[in-house]
């Protein structure tokens, strides 16, 4: 395909949709654009861009496609921006947003005007942000939700999936509703969950020092969500209120029907509660890539000696294996200890067990 594609918010989402878009579409150009200037120089000089716009009035009039890769209350304001630009006549302006209702419905002055907007969701992530983590691979086999208003032709929404079709994602339409009551079930919810549990645990450390200490292994990896952006987390709680509020009553709910089981000790009824739970769980797809990135994990039983953690690094390094993360479990002399290394993708953590199989005697597995 030929056209002009402008990518505004370079960072690891909009990186990546650049790469994908110019790996598939050899004949168009790429024009990106940031806030922050270094953005733009750096997505130049790695080639994630053809050309960094001076402004978003400057290169938006000439596009045939409008990727806006921001956070969701930075894009309200680029649609209202757009809104008062002369825009080509066939246009698609798309976003990238956790969040879908507010921003369809503050793009309707840009639908009104006979501009299709067709919101999106490219669920996926990773460890690193910024521009300097965009891959091309980065949404291969990943949900990408769209949801197109009313009104809007199927031909657009098809002309969009051909425009992302490198990303070599799943593509899924939905109402904009139903992404937002969707996503607050299965990410946003968990995210508020997974943060109140961390507040919890905060506030115990004070009068219970040993808490810090003990939740280094499995309730850091449970909470792992709650490192998550917070101004990002601010504004797609304020953008999906409504769902959140009754979910958060729900479960508010089912707590106050925990609590009755526990005081009762009704022991039928906990068991079942823990049982349904670990069913639905086990049933749960397991090579599908959801809301939540996926964290591909590799615990690596490890003597305590010195040097041991540079000569398993040395290993994966020999092998251009990538890390994303690496953490110590707390160790003491003469008793084998635990690193917990973190990789982009299952195929590098697979890699990784062939790697120190073969280089080393060290216990791996994928779980603790």
């Amino acid at each position: 395909m030929k056209g002009r594609v402008f990518v505004i918010g370079l960072g690891l989402i909009g990186g990546s949709l650049a790469l994908c878009v110019k790996g598939q579409h050899r004949d168009c150009k790429v024009i990106g654009f940031d806030v922050y200037e270094e953005q733009g120089k750096l997505a130049k000089m790695l080639g994630v861009v053809d050309e960094v716009a001076d402004s978003i009035e400057d290169s938006a009039k000439d596009a045939d496609l409008i990727l806006i890769a921001t956070p969701v209350q930075e894009t309200e304001r680029i649609l209202a921006l757009l809104a008062n630009i002369p825009l080509k006549e066939n246009v698609i302006i798309s976003d990238t947003g956790s969040t879908k209702a507010a921003i369809v419905s503050k793009a309707q002055t840009l639908i009104r005007k006979g501009v299709a907007f067709i919101g999106g969701h490219p669920m996926a992530g990773s460890h690193k942000s910024g521009v300097a983590a965009a891959r091309e691979l980065l949404f291969e086999n990943a949900f990408y939700l769209l949801t197109p208003p009313a009104g809007v032709a199927e031909e657009k929404v098809n002309l969009l999936k051909e425009w992302l079709k490198g990303t070599k994602a799943k593509f899924i339409t939905i109402s904009p509703e139903e992404h937002d009551y969707l996503t607050g079930v299965i990410s946003h919810f968990p995210h508020v969950i997974a943060a109140s549990l961390v507040h919890q645990a905060e506030k115990t450390s004070h009068e219970q020092e040993l808490v810090t200490r003990l939740a280094a292994g499995g309730f850091r990896d449970i909470t792992r969500i709650a490192s998550s952006s917070p101004a990002m987390w601010r504004d797609i709680l304020l953008h999906n209120k409504a769902v959140l509020l009754q979910l958060l009553n729900e479960w508010q709910q089912e707590m106050a029907e925990v609590a009755s089981m526990i005081k009762d000790e009704d022991s039928e009824k906990i068991y079942h509660f823990f049982s349904d739970a670990k069913q639905f769980r086990d049933e749960l797809p397991q090579k599908e890539k959801g809301a939540i990135p996926s964290f591909y994990d590799l615990f690596v039983e490890v003597p305590d000696y010195p040097g041991v953690i540079s000569e398993v690094t040395g290993y994966l390094a020999k092998e251009e294996i990538s890390i994303t993360n690496i953490q110590i479990r707390e160790t003491r002399e003469d008793i084998i200890g635990v690193l917990v290394i973190s990789f982009q993708t299952e195929a590098d953590r697979n890699r990784a067990i062939k790697c120190l199989d073969h280089y080393t005697n060290f216990e791996t597995s994928t779980g603790p």
